[in-house]
């Protein structure tokens, strides 16, 4: 079978099931397994697909952004796991800023630390730090309805009235050329500012963020430490080499 024609079935398949094994290319298409890798590459570098573990899956619009509701259906496990670890980095005394969003909505379950403050845009995470008896500041500004996250001039002017020992950030992309981003550009300011008013930035990104980018920069990778559940050891390599990555494993 020639090239474009493995290409052409690759790309279909993806855009029925948004999501292939490896197994499933070989099959459809009768060939080895290391052409496939091939073609995936190639396929990747022309920014058709993004390679995962074990396969393939669509890329992104560079604009879309799930509901709250949709993000919290996703990979909840996963977000479960990164979510502990990164309540395992807060230490006692810390006064941190907790971006909105479900991955960060997770640490707050697993947060032992005594004696912290908590600043946060996100709408959603109040009444789980009220649970856990947390001081919890948060930002003026205008609730965005879709991801329940304080945005706009007057969450930002307030954000920066502090300064933070750690900060706690959710993203939709992660990419080795374009960093950390996310759809909308004032959710991108907001969790910018807060990476340049910490001493530590963490960024948490369960593994389908990888080799996603959208239309938003927030910072370059190695602005922050990122916290995922990825284990493919070549994708890793590649983020390694440009930032410190904390890798949880189930």
């Amino acid at each position: 079978m020639l090239t474009p024609e493995r290409h052409r079935i690759i790309l279909q398949l993806l855009q029925e099931k948004e999501v292939v094994k490896l197994h499933e290319l070989v099959e459809a298409t009768q060939c080895s397994e290391s052409t496939i890798r091939r073609d995936l590459s190639q396929l990747e570098k022309e920014k058709k697909l993004k390679r995962v573990h074990g396969g393939a899956a669509l890329l992104q619009q560079k604009r879309e952004e799930l509901s709250v509701f949709e993000k919290s259906t996703k990979n909840i496990h996963e977000k479960q796991l990164i979510g502990k670890y990164a309540a395992s980095l807060i230490q006692d005394g810390d006064c941190i800023y907790l971006d909105a969003g479900t991955t960060t909505l997770q640490m707050i379950p697993y947060i032992q630390a005594k004696n912290i403050v908590v600043v946060t845009n996100g709408m959603m995470h109040i009444d789980a730090l009220l649970e856990k008896d947390i001081p919890t500041y948060v930002v003026g500004g205008l609730i965005k309805k879709k991801t329940n996250a304080l945005i706009g001039r007057g969450a930002i002017h307030s954000l920066q009235q502090y300064s933070f020992d750690k900060c706690f950030i959710g993203v939709n992309g992660v990419h080795i050329d374009f960093g950390y981003t996310t759809p909308d550009p004032e959710e991108a300011f907001m969790k910018q500012t807060a990476i340049h008013l910490s001493r530590q930035a963490f960024v948490l990104a369960d593994h389908s963020k990888l080799n996603e980018s959208t239309f938003a920069k927030i910072a370059e990778l190695q602005e922050a430490t990122m916290i995922t559940n990825e284990t493919d050891e070549e994708l890793l390599a590649m983020y390694e080499a440009k930032t410190t990555v904390e890798v949880v494993k189930s």
